[in-house]
């Protein structure tokens, strides 16, 4: 069981960013899939969420209407397209995953999470 981000980078505000979590779960087509995100001195916290089917999506407040997370359940690939950028988005994002059909936004429901991608966002 692996998930890897990738696509995390340097950017200035207002810039777009995309990150890709490939997984190897098995069936990864049965899996909620979530990213989270944790700041310097901060505790991880939810970004957005999505079902197994590619429904459902959830959003933190402070990133509805600038981030959209999808899958590709062929290519056993989470997405998430982070625009707007701002310094306050600067942390490691990470996927993870949780078996099941509804979407959680708690990261201790999340079992299964990898390495993750370093964002930063410069002012």
């Amino acid at each position: 069981v692996q998930l890897q981000a990738s696509g995390g980078g340097l950017v200035q505000t207002g810039d777009s960013l995309s990150l890709s979590c490939a997984a190897s779960l098995g069936t990864f087509s049965s899996y909620v899939m979530g990213w989270f995100r944790q700041a310097p001195g901060k505790e991880r916290e939810f970004v957005a969420a999505i079902d197994s089917s590619g429904g459902s999506p959830s959003y933190a407040d402070s990133v509805k209407g600038r981030f959209t997370i999808s899958r590709d359940n062929a290519k056993n690939t989470v997405y998430l397209q982070m625009n707007s950028l701002k310094p306050e988005d600067t942390a490691v994002y990470y996927c993870q995953a949780r078996g099941g059909s509804v979407v959680a936004t708690t990261t201790r429901l999340y079992y299964i999470w990898g390495q993750g991608t370093l964002v930063t966002v410069s002012s």
